[in-house]
């Protein structure tokens, strides 16, 4: 039997589904107004307080303003308090050597610098063809002058800086050796960066060090890979002790020839959704594989020790890692600036995100001096013992 509405009733429920309709976009809409009156207070608060101390600043500062430093120091004031170790603002300078140093490429003198016991600045490594190697500089000698300023009145880390400078330009070093000081003039240069070395340990078994993921990294990697490989290499160890990581897509060439097809790694952003951020194709390399890791094995080098265990069965020999499992993201800014900042946490398909808990070695091993390499010793002590 149908039943019929009056049109009065009819009429009634439309007032009703439309008033409570009106109230409910009525609250969401208030909420969402109140939010934004509150950002938008909050927002005010902050700037309210930036230009009222650029006022004082300004009215009772006996200094100059340089400006520019003045905007960067503001904006790397900002990324800074986020209190995040990974994040940061870039000058238009360091975003420079940034990019430089992505690309595998050094712009300077191609040394390697510690504080001396005396104070002074001690050469502690070199790049081969570099600037200073070929003047005949040495590692052990020191750097007591500066384009004529001392290095004990300007303090190790302002010396250091000092050093740096643009392609091109020249640079005064007073050396000493030997008790004996010789000034030196250099013309700082562009340098590649060699991060992948290899060598044949035996017969069968090879050893990679892979110093840090560069741009240049893959094809040095996939160079030395088919060297080994063509000299018959049977069990790799790969060495990333002391490798602080690097770029992401570096990262996922290296690993590529040697796992399986599928997805290796993934990153999650702040909204929850992931991405695939290393995929490897059918080829692969089924080899027996040892990774030797420490406490200065970080990010994108701990991602590759992760990838080589949970796909192609490698065991990590030596120290707990560092435990750097998230993403930066870089994007330029005002006046050629960039802000670095952390935007994802990533981790390998199979395993669970190493962030600010490192990865567990299958055999921990620590040097235990300075002479013996234990770690190493054992690698291949286990390397040998997979392929016998």
């Amino acid at each position: 039997m149908n039943k019929k509405i009056s049109l009065g009733l009819a009429l009634s429920l439309i007032a009703i589904a439309s008033a409570v309709t009106f109230i409910l976009t009525s609250f969401f809409s208030l909420q969402s107004f109140n939010k934004t009156v509150v950002d938008v207070s909050e927002k005010g608060k902050k700037y309210n307080s930036l230009q009222t101390l650029d006022t004082y600043v300004r009215e009772h500062y006996l200094g100059d303003i340089d400006e520019n430093e003045l905007t960067d120091g503001i904006l790397k004031g900002y990324i800074s308090g986020l209190d995040d170790k990974y994040s940061k603002y870039l000058s238009e300078e360091e975003y420079l050597a940034e990019q430089n140093e992505d690309e595998g490429q050094l712009v300077g003198l191609g040394l390697t610098l510690e504080e001396d016991e005396s104070g002074y600045i001690r050469i502690s490594g070199m790049v081969q063809d570099s600037p200073v190697a070929e003047a005949g500089l040495r590692v052990g000698d020191i750097i007591t002058l500066i384009d004529g300023v001392s290095v004990l009145s300007e303090g190790f880390g302002k010396s250091v800086e000092a050093m740096r400078g643009t392609e091109g330009s020249e640079i005064r070093l007073t050396v000493r050796r030997g008790g004996i000081d010789k000034d030196y003039t250099f013309t700082r240069r562009s340098m590649e960066v060699k991060t992948v070395t290899g060598e044949m340990l035996s017969e069968y078994v090879g050893c990679i060090k892979i110093n840090s993921f560069k741009k240049n990294t893959p094809q040095q990697f996939m160079d030395t890979l088919e060297r080994l490989t063509s000299n018959g290499v049977r069990a790799l160890i790969f060495d990333v002790r002391d490798n602080g990581g690097g770029l992401i897509p570096a990262l996922s060439d290296c690993l590529d020839p040697l796992l399986p097809e599928g997805v290796i790694a993934t990153a999650e952003y702040k909204d929850g959704h992931s991405e695939t951020i290393i995929y490897s194709d059918e080829t692969m390399l089924d080899i027996p594989m040892v990774v030797l890791v420490n406490k200065n094995t970080a990010s994108a080098a701990e991602l590759f020790a992760a990838s080589l265990r949970d796909f192609a069965g490698a065991r990590l020999i030596g120290e707990k890692t560092y435990g750097k499992g998230v993403m930066q993201e870089t994007t330029e800014f005002s006046k050629n600036g960039a802000v670095v900042l952390t935007v994802a946490k990533y981790k390998t398909a199979l395993s669970d995100c190493y962030d600010g808990v490192g990865l567990a070695p299958d055999l921990i091993i620590s040097n235990e001096t300075e002479d013996v390499d234990d770690q190493y010793n054992k690698a291949v002590e286990i390397i040998y013992s997979l392929i016998s």
